[in-house]
């Protein structure tokens, strides 16, 4: 076994520090409260720095949900003391350090002994134990002890250090005497005066303050211990300038940013108290909102595990017209239906049926992830507007898990403009191989095609933005102030700017509104060129997925939808955006086959006149064999999306009932 010389292990340290400044080092103790988010990083750093010894406080053990960024989380070490295991990970590095425990976490009583002959404290506590905090900087600063505290914000770090003789942590932050959600206000924006990070933080609502929650990454901690150890180098050897309070220093590796921060007088900057007025506004608006959280994979039967994944299928409006019925351990029921009763764009039940296409193929995704095979079949005696399926799981242990199985919850809709880079030979060849042999993509692509297909969705515009049955849809399928829906589209993943969606809401409170938009005021004007001609010249292609023979049955759409999802989720996996554009194929349907979609007799004349751009674009024989459309490219997830009821709340119960 290797003997552990400590000359050696930190010899590589030589040149940017001297040999006697890493002797130096090497008899530092170093006090670290909190082992967590940014304290094992802390520790681990400093160590392979040369510190020689630690005085270490924490009282938490490991569990799941530290795994994004705590140092030491890992499935062995759920729930072991993380005190622990940071101790048996920096002696690993270091035999010969000098740890002083504190397993029970620092407060008044054991002050004094957490910070005997500390050189320095970098402040590690948890965001949340403001009150345990102040407390050390006030010991610290009446012991004459140098502090830093470097916080991980977003993908960045926010430095601050409090020296012996400088602005000490009460004059920079003033929370003495403020009630708990105010010195957390007040403690966030000062660490953080240039806000760097608030210009790509996708959900607001994953700040609590309340439950104490808010988002990390561990790639920040990361920062932060790098930060900190330089800043501990300079302070422990006496060497170059350090930064002190008010004054601070703020690197955001995703904004590519270093910000240096001075907030002279600290909370009681004029300025700072402006931001703090509408910080507390801010946070009590989110104080309440629920966050748009992943959910953990049921942990019971094959069944529902599958089920939980087959619900993230595509369906108008976000819909979701099934219900699942469970019959034992190998065998369930899909409980379709379709909206043709109230929804316009529904009106012969092929839309539904398309989705229920995408939620069989999830099951069957699914299934081959469990070792199992589908065994699906429609029951004839059912009417059309309840599509009914059984499904029999059958063991089949030699199936490959689907490749598209990971891309099924990633799978969602971006209304947005894309990037107008075009489809490699590569994106081509695996798209069109998803959707099988019964089935071809045709391809829009070009400047032409591009501009062309923005004619024909302004045109398709015009009939859904002014034909009253369609309105009837639009007033009930979006969520106001919304980034996430379970059952309908939420108003900020639409597509349009603020003063759109205002307008919108407004107009969309009657029909009477609606016209008086449209009449007075140009109102598709502004929604046709956010929602349908800007998209369409900026993507990389748009597509029709066309049947070898027109589809006329429920089967037909069923598998149509099949292809249709498969075609989805191979353009996830490749990093693909995409957005549905299925109202031209819907409206060209009704005019084929003669279907009064609208009393509205202006609507009609457009619903032709779309029919014979779409022909013309993709021919007449593909036109009728069409079964889906819409537009790719690459570009930016959306922040905003429809997600899903959850399974609990789509489950036929034993009395027939779903909750």
């Amino acid at each position: 076994m290797a003997q552990f010389d400590y000359h050696l292990a930190f010899s590589r340290n030589i040149g940017w520090v001297t040999p006697t400044e890493q002797e130096l080092l090497r008899n530092k103790r170093v006090a670290i409260a909190g082992l967590g988010g940014v304290g094992g990083s802390h520790l681990l750093t400093l160590t392979r720095l040369g510190i020689g010894a630690f005085n270490l406080a924490d009282f938490d053990i490991f569990e799941v949900q530290n795994f994004n960024r705590q140092a030491g989380a890992s499935m062995p070490q759920v729930g072991r003391p993380k005190l622990d295991v940071l101790q048996e990970m920096a002696t690993a590095i270091n035999p010969e350090l000098d740890i002083r425990r504190f397993p029970q976490g620092i407060d008044a009583a054991n002050m004094a002994e957490f910070l005997h002959d500390v050189d320095l404290y970098v402040d590690s506590l948890d965001f949340f134990a403001v009150e345990t905090r102040r407390q050390v900087f006030v010991a610290c600063t009446e012991r004459g002890i140098p502090a830093i505290t470097a916080a991980p914000l977003g993908m960045g770090a926010a430095l601050l250090n409090f020296l012996p003789g400088k602005m000490t942590f009460e004059e920079y932050f003033r929370l003495e005497g403020q009630p708990e959600e105010e010195q957390l206000v007040r403690f966030y924006l000062g660490l953080s005066p240039a806000m760097v990070q608030t210009h790509y933080l996708i959900d607001p609502s994953t700040f609590n303050f309340r439950d104490q929650r808010a988002p990390s990454t561990g790639l920040a901690c990361e920062l932060c211990a790098g930060v900190a150890s330089g800043q501990a180098v300079k302070i422990l050897l006496n060497r170059g300038t350090v930064v002190a309070a008010p004054h601070g220093l703020h690197f955001d590796a995703y904004c590519n940013k270093v910000a240096r921060t001075w907030l002279p007088w600290g909370a009681n900057n004029p300025l700072q108290q402006f931001k703090l007025r509408a910080a507390r506004r801010r946070f009590a608006q989110l104080r309440d909102r629920p966050p748009a959280r992943m959910e953990p994979a049921p942990k019971d039967s094959a069944i529902h595990q599958i089920l939980d994944l087959a619900r993230w299928a595509p369906s108008g409006d976000n819909t979701q017209p099934w219900r699942f019925e469970i019959k034992n351990d190998r065998n369930f029921v899909v409980q379709g239906s379709d909206t043709r009763d109230h929804v316009v764009y529904d009106l012969q039940g092929h839309a539904s049926q398309i989705s229920l296409g995408g939620l069989l193929e999830n099951i069957e995704i699914a299934a081959r992830g469990r070792g199992l095979r589908c065994d699906i079949t429609r029951r004839q005696d059912m009417p059309e507007t309840h599509p009914t399926f059984d499904i029999h799981l059958i063991e089949a242990p030699e199936l490959q898990p689907d490749p598209l199985e990971k891309f099924i919850r990633a799978r969602c809709t971006q209304r947005r403009p894309l990037s107008k880079r075009p489809l490699g030979a590569r994106e081509h060849a695996a798209l069109e191989e998803t959707v099988g042999k019964d089935y071809r993509v045709i391809w829009l692509e070009g400047k032409k095609n591009l501009r062309q297909m923005a004619g024909l969705l302004f045109r398709n515009a015009h009939i859904r933005l002014t034909t009253p049955e369609a309105y009837a849809v639009h007033k009930d399928i979006f969520q106001w102030n919304s980034q996430f829906s379970e059952d309908r589209i939420p108003d900020q993943a639409v597509g349009l700017s603020p003063p759109a969606i205002r307008m919108m809401r407004w107009s969309l409170q009657s029909w009477r509104r609606v016209q008086f938009m449209n009449t007075f005021l140009g109102g598709t004007l502004m929604p046709r060129l956010q929602l349908d001609v800007f998209p369409a010249l900026n993507c990389a292609a748009h597509f029709v997925i066309v049947a070898n023979r027109p589809p006329r049955s429920i089967d037909d759409y069923v598998a149509g939808g099949r292809a249709m999802q498969r075609f989805w989720l191979m353009a996830t996996k490749l990093g693909l955006q995409f957005q549905p554009e299925m109202t031209p194929l819907i409206f060209a349907s009704y005019v084929r086959e003669n279907a009064q979609f609208t009393q509205t007799q202006r609507s009609l004349k457009n619903a032709r006149v779309l029919t014979q751009q779409l022909e013309q674009l993709i021919g007449p024989e593909a036109g009728e064999c069409a079964v889906y459309m819409g537009r790719v490219g690459f570009g930016p997830a959306p922040a905003a999306r429809s997600i899903r009821l959850p399974l609990a709340r789509l489950l036929i119960q034993p009395d027939g009932h779903t909750p």
